[in-house]
């Protein structure tokens, strides 16, 4: 199943989900309407919306919420982002300038605590209280994740594990809650949803490691940020984190430099891209990438065989295969 026929399972879903999202961007308050017009023409690939209406489409639910639900996630997405641009002093998003650079991070910092609280509001109009436990646990998972990532930004001991269990805070458990969220609205029963939410997490995990694949092999115009920004904003992702374990004090010195410069002014972002080739790093973190995406595939086998689940079982593939 290609891209194409995923998104025909749920193409006007999808599109309503724009709408949900556009509309409630909208505002009387004029900066707000400024502001949420500009994030919403950066464009974004809805991911996060589409695992929602897939889960709950194979789960067999057959209402409207999801329509919601979905908009409440791409919600709290865009408000990470938002947020971790500010952070990072990120100064391109999506191929163009970021908010922050745009705006300024006064303005930045209050659209993105905005649209977290527009999204409980967003949340609380169905009244369920069972997703709103959902969403606010997950908001507070990814929040721990930035900070234990904060925590260790620019310190050269990082662990594979460490790093993990930040990207399963800060990344993985918003694709989890996705995914459950789409079985909890069909109920399913505790038994699957919870292989829904494990689904979410190891596809989630795939997909940040991925993207720290992406950050040394795919260049700016298409990435739409500067190749090599991890770094340059002192993170020490699993492809570095490899590399280091290898033990060389001439690849850890050259690491410790840009960490230290926070830029390539001394080494070139080149050599640290060449070390990670040469060395297999990218090949191993894309190994460990490939196994949460079966792990993900597995924990599908409970649910009827149609077209949603062998659009989820696909996923893990394009999420492999992707270049941005």
């Amino acid at each position: 199943m290609i891209f194409s026929d995923i998104l025909g399972l749920v193409g006007p879903k999808l599109a309503a989900v724009e709408a949900e999202v556009v509309r409630n961007l909208h505002s009387e308050i004029g900066i707000i309407d400024e502001l949420g017009t500009y994030l919403s023409s950066g464009g974004g690939k809805r991911v996060r919306p589409l695992l929602l209406l897939l889960s709950a489409q194979m789960a067999g639910y057959r209402g409207e919420r999801d329509v919601l639900f979905a908009s409440v996630f791409e919600f709290i997405h865009t408000a990470t982002l938002v947020h971790d641009d500010v952070i990072d002093g990120a100064t391109i998003r999506r191929g163009r300038s970021s908010m922050n650079a745009a705006w300024g991070n006064s303005l930045t910092v209050l659209l993105g605590d905005y649209l977290y609280i527009k999204s409980m509001s967003m949340a609380l109009t169905a009244d369920d209280l069972g997703i709103i436990k959902i969403l606010a646990d997950i908001t507070l998972r990814m929040i721990e994740g930035e900070l234990l990532q904060q925590k260790r930004l620019g310190e050269i001991g990082v662990s594979a594990d460490e790093h993990l269990e930040i990207i399963r805070r800060k990344t993985a458990c918003l694709f989890s809650g996705c995914s459950l969220v789409g079985g909890v609205l069909a109920g399913v029963g505790p038994a699957r949803e919870a292989a829904l939410e494990s689904y979410g997490l190891n596809l989630g995990m795939a997909f940040q490691l991925v993207d720290d694949m992406l950050d040394f092999t795919s260049d700016e115009k298409t990435l739409g940020k500067p190749v090599g920004s991890d770094l340059r904003e002192g993170k020490v992702t699993l492809p570095l984190i490899y590399l280091l374990e290898m033990g060389n004090p001439e690849h850890r010195s050259k690491v410790v430099t840009v960490l230290e410069d926070r830029d390539f002014s001394r080494v070139d972002s080149g050599e640290i891209v060449d070390l990670v080739k040469q060395h297999g790093t990218l090949e191993r973190t894309r190994d460990l990438a490939r196994r949460y995406g079966e792990r993900a595939r597995m924990e599908l086998r409970p649910f009827p065989d149609n077209l949603a689940r062998r659009a989820l079982e696909t996923v893990p593939e394009l999420i492999l295969s992707r270049d941005r």
